[in-house]
Parts: C-alpha cells; sequence; structure tokens
C-alpha cells in the first residue's frame, strides 16, 4: 500500500533535507578559485546577457518546445512543470546548490564542496569570480542547474503526477546534479584528470537525458503507446521553441568562458555552425527515408546539433563544429527512429534519443577535434588524442552510471510512498484538467 504524501511544498522539502544533510557532512574551507584583483566591465555585461540567455532557454523556450510535441490536453502541464521547476531549483541552488557544487569541500573536494556558501554566504557586490562579480557567476551557474532537470520533463511528459515531479527534480539536482557539475567543473576529480566540458555536455546532457532514460521505464509508457497515434499538437510552437533555444545557446556556450573575448566568439561561431550542419542532416536524413522533410525533423535536427557541440564550443575550430554537428544528427536520428522503436521505452519527447545521445557524442568527439592538428585549441601538454579520449569516455560511463542508479533509486523511493503516475481517468482526460484544472486552449 502507497503512503500518499499531499503536501504542495513535499518536492521543496525533500530536496532541502538531503541537500542540507549533505554539507553537513563536508568540512567548511576557504574559497579561493574565484578570486580575482579586478573587475572587467566589459565580462561583466557580456555574463549578464548570457545568463539572461540561458534562462531563456528554459523559460520559455525549452516549455514552448516541449509544449507544442505533447498532445493539446497535456500542453499546459509540461510548461507548469518547466516553470515550476525553474522556481524551485532556484532556491535550493541559494539555499545549498552554489555551495555543493562550487565551494571547496575540503578533504571531500574531489566528490562535492563544502558548506561555506550556503545561501549564498560571502557573496557580495564586490566579490569577484575572475574578471566578473561573483553573484553573476553564481546565477549564470543557476541558469544550467534550471534547465537540467527541466530536460528530464521529456522522458515521462504526459503520464507524472505534479507532486511526483517537483519530489523528483529536487532530489535529483541536488543528489545528481551538484555532485556532478562539481566532478566537473568545481575542482573536483574529473577536473584532475582533464575531462574536458566546456558547457555541459556531461554536466548536463547525459546527465539529464540518462535520468529522463530512467524515467521512461520505471514509470511506463503512455496509455495507448505506440499503438496509438499520439502526433505533437502544435508545430509552430515547437518550432518557435527550437528557435529560442537556437538563441539562448549562444549564452549557454559563448558565455560558459566568462568573458568577452576571442574563446567566447569562436565558442558563438561553432554553435552556430554545428547546429546549422545536425538540422540540415536530420532533415536530409528524413527526406530521403520517408520522402519528405519535417518540421519536427529540422527542430529536433538543430536541437541535436546544439546539445553535441557544447561540450566542444572552447576548445575546437570550424572544421570539427562541422563534423560534430553532422555526426550527431545521425545518431541522435537513428536513436530516435530506430532505436526507441526497438526496444520500446517511451521516452516522449526524446530527452534520452537527443540530448543523451548528442551529449555522448559531442563529449567523445572533443577529445578528437580539440587536438591542433584538427584545428582545435590543442591538448594538454603530452596528452594525445588516444588518451584524452580515454578520459572523455570515463566521464561519459562514469555520469551515466552514476546517474542511472541514483535516478533509479529516487523514482522507485518515490513511487512507493507518493507514487508517480496519474490514475487512467486522470491520463485520458488529461493532465491540464486533472492536475491544474485549466486549459491550455478555452476554445
Amino acid at each position: 500500500m502507497k503512503f500518499r504524501w499531499r503536501f504542495p511544498l513535499a518536492a521543496t522539502t525533500a530536496g532541502a533535507a538531503i541537500g542540507f544533510g549533505m554539507v553537513l557532512m563536508v568540512p567548511d574551507a576557504a574559497w579561493a578559485a574565484g578570486e580575482s584583483s579586478a573587475l572587467n566591465s566589459g565580462d561583466t555585461a557580456w555574463m549578464l546577457v548570457s545568463t539572461a540567455l540561458v534562462l531563456f532557454m528554459t523559460v520559455p523556450g525549452l516549455s514552448l518546445f516541449y509544449a507544442g510535441m505533447v498532445r493539446a490536453k497535456n500542453a499546459l502541464s509540461v510548461m507548469m512543470q518547466c516553470f515550476a521547476i525553474t522556481a524551485m531549483v532556484t532556491v535550493l541552488w541559494v539555499a545549498y546548490g552554489y555551495s555543493l557544487a562550487f565551494s571547496d569541500g575540503g578533504t571531500l573536494q574531489a566528490w562535492v564542496g563544502g558548506w561555506g556558501k550556503a545561501f549564498m554566504a560571502g557573496v557580495l557586490p564586490e566579490t569577484l569570480f575572475g574578471s566578473i562579480p561573483e553573484s553573476v557567476f553564481a546565477m549564470f551557474q543557476l541558469t544550467f542547474a534550471i534547465i537540467s532537470p527541466a530536460l528530464i520533463v521529456g522522458g515521462f511528459a504526459e503520464r507524472m503526477k505534479f507532486s511526483a515531479v517537483l519530489c523528483f527534480s529536487a532530489l535529483w539536482v541536488s543528489l545528481v546534479y551538484f555532485p556532478v557539475a562539481h566532478w566537473v567543473w568545481g575542482g573536483g576529480w574529473l577536473s584532475d584528470l582533464g575531462a574536458l566540458d566546456f558547457a555541459g555536455g556531461t554536466v548536463v546532457h547525459i546527465n539529464a537525458g540518462i535520468a529522463g532514460l530512467v524515467a521512461a521505464l520505471v514509470v511506463g509508457p503512455r496509455r495507448g503507446w505506440p499503438k496509438t497515434p499520439m502526433w505533437p499538437h502544435s508545430l509552430m510552437l515547437t518550432l518557435t521553441g527550437a528557435g529560442m533555444l537556437w538563441v539562448g545557446w549562444f549564452g549557454f556556450n559563448a558565455g560558459s568562458g566568462l568573458a568577452a573575448d576571442g574563446t567566447a566568439g569562436m565558442a558563438l561561431a561553432v554553435t552556430q555552425v554545428a547546429t546549422g550542419a545536425a538540422a540540415l542532416t536530420w532533415m536530409f536524413a528524413e527526406w530521403i527515408v520517408h520522402g519528405k522533410p519535417s518540421a519536427l525533423g529540422i527542430a529536433s535536427g538543430a536541437v541535436a546539433g546544439l546539445v553535441a557541440i557544447t561540450p566542444a564550443s572552447g576548445f575546437i575550430g570550424i572544421s570539427g563544429a562541422l563534423a560534430i554537428g553532422t555526426v550527431a544528427a545521425l545518431v541522435c536520428y537513428l536513436a530516435v527512429t530506430r532505436l526507441k522503436p526497438r526496444f520500446g521505452y517511451d521516452d516522449a519527447l526524446d530527452a534520452f534519443g537527443v540530448h543523451a545521445t548528442g551529449g555522448i557524442v559531442g563529449a567523445l568527439l572533443t577529445g578528437v577535434f580539440a587536438a591542433a592538428s584538427f584545428g582545435g585549441v590543442g591538448l594538454a601538454d603530452g596528452v594525445t588524442i588516444g588518451r584524452q579520449l580515454a578520459v572523455q569516455a570515463l566521464a561519459v560511463i562514469v555520469t551515466i552510471i552514476y546517474d542511472a542508479v541514483l535516478s533509479f533509486v529516487l523514482l522507485k523511493l518515490l513511487d512507493r510512498t507518493i507514487g508517480l503516475r496519474v490514475d487512467v481517468e486522470g491520463e485520458v482526460q488529461g493532465l491540464d484538467l486533472t492536475l491544474h484544472d485549466e486549459r491550455a486552449y478555452d476554445l
């Protein structure tokens, strides 16, 4: 018999409890990673813009992209989930997430940060991280933490209870995203090994995509899938959302260098090139196979290119971007059109097929195209392409295993307590009315 937790603040409470339990186990230590002697107004202005662009990717970009891909009776529920996740992760980030990801963890530094930055302690108007205010850096990184659990929504869309979405998102971002972000970007063990992830191919996209797949498997397919057609109800919304993602991604990638410089300029350029190549590749592949190009196909290709170029964007040149975009689109196309039907998992909006798959392709190919011989910025002294590929593969494999195990445990725990899925009547009627007593459209 399942115990039904009815409190609307369940997700925040659960996430806070777990998170504070973790931070209290980590010793406090002074953090000097972001010290700098002078603020650069140009860098600061660019990072303010980049922060707004990345937030724009989730609300409204991802919200519209996902909402258009579901049936009309569930469109509002998907946007509500993305909006609520944005608000909730903001509070958790301030409370302990920023500290877990980016403060010094002392003896546990390789695995997780400390608690010295909890509730943004010490983050003052004059505190700098490099050449920008630490407050700006913290908010920029917050936008990455926000979009990661929002991406997972694509795996379980149209069937999970809103309370379960909030609880899982709070627990997942606390126990999976914050530690992995620390491993790669906060001075953790993957950073020490030399793993390359400029803007989140591993931290954001592989992480979110694997969790989306696990959620799809644990929750189960939508009622009637795959025999009942479940077409996107508004490809106009989906294309609009995809366009917003494309624009916002310039902040995602070009902002990750934390400066308005040549690295940012090249990151912006390769982002555009890879995305264009991927969009065309998916479109032509679909055109050849099915006889007609589709709007959903070109949008999916663009997102696949954006995902794949993310880990490489600060390390590669234009030729590498063309290659990564093309390869990623082909692999993601096969994952969505061949792998999903063959294994029968209902990854409703292709969180795994596009984000995990594209993230894996991008993470691995970063180890190749970052080399100077392929037009990249060059690998570290003494590091060969083979060694860098091995490090990239290790980072991918460890992230997949850690994420999959934790996500499975969290979902099973929630299923046995509050329950994950709406009932049959609620799913048939649609989540908009069942969970929110509202409609996306009142025609």
